[in-house]
């Protein structure tokens, strides 16, 4: 009959509502989590930032110090470093709420390979902002302040540049450690072979530095310890790839059904 409703339109309209409202509650949640973790943390903002900026207060020469250029500067970078830890801290509970909205859509046997994913993907991600804390950054100021002795220059650094060269770094490492899990998926998904992978060796280490050259500050020291790590992570990623089964992305697995 003409102008009458079609009920499968309504059904994907309703379907499509529902999950907006899902979404906006996950959300809704993971903020909540990050503010609840950061209100937790403000008290103590000043001395989280000391610690965060600790390798570069170590590595001044005598009389250097951090300076702050902006009137606001000494109140609000301590609270953005404070929100970032709590983040950090609170991105597992952000990623079980990620999860809960796009369990029901995949197959059993992806659901098995997210969790473990998504697990691995967070303990490298904090392994690389590890590495860049304990090694880079006491290394790269050490050099930079050797470096600027027979200058005569005062190595005295603005807290808001601070925090912006060292937000940076950690996003570079972070993701440059989480190189392994992407090789794997790539293999896992056959969306490359292993073989091919293998063959692009030599290019994956040239981009490695130009990645090092870009990501990092113009320095010999901290490219080499960006581009040594992701050659040597990728190389990992190649050995754990040779003991993953092949299972094509989206594809069920015999007799296994979708979840509504």
């Amino acid at each position: 009959m003409a102008g009458s409703a079609d009920p499968n339109d309504e059904s994907q309209q309703e379907t499509f509502i529902s999950h907006l409202i899902e979404l906006r509650e996950r959300l809704v949640k993971a903020v909540a989590g990050v503010i609840i973790v950061f209100l937790a943390m403000v008290y103590w903002a000043p001395q989280i930032f000391n610690l965060f900026a600790a390798p570069l207060l170590h590595s001044l020469p005598k009389g250097g110090r951090m300076i702050v250029t902006d009137v606001t500067g000494s109140f609000f970078v301590p609270m953005k470093v404070t929100m970032l830890v709590a983040f950090l801290i609170a991105l597992p509970w952000v990623l079980y709420q990620i999860w809960q909205f796009v369990a029901p859509g995949l197959y059993q046997h992806e659901k098995k390979l997210v969790v473990p994913l998504v697990s691995s993907t967070y303990v490298l991600f904090l392994c690389g902002v590890a590495f860049a804390y304990f090694l880079v950054f006491p290394t790269v100021f050490h050099f930079m302040a050797h470096y600027n002795a027979p200058l005569g220059a005062d190595m005295s650094t603005d807290i808001d540049k601070y925090l912006s060269f060292a937000m940076t770094t950690f996003l570079a490492f972070g993701i440059t450690f989480e190189v392994p899990v992407v090789v794997i998926v790539l293999v896992k998904f056959g969306v490359v072979e292993l073989e091919k992978l293998k063959q692009i060796r030599p290019y994956v280490i040239v981009g490695a530095f130009i990645i090092a050259a870009v990501v990092t500050p113009p320095d010999v020291m901290s490219q080499l310890l960006l581009a040594v790590p992701l050659i040597a992570l990728y190389e990992l990623g190649l050995l754990m790839a040779r003991f993953v089964s092949k299972q094509p992305l989206g594809a069920p697995a015999e007799g296994e059904t979708q979840a509504d």
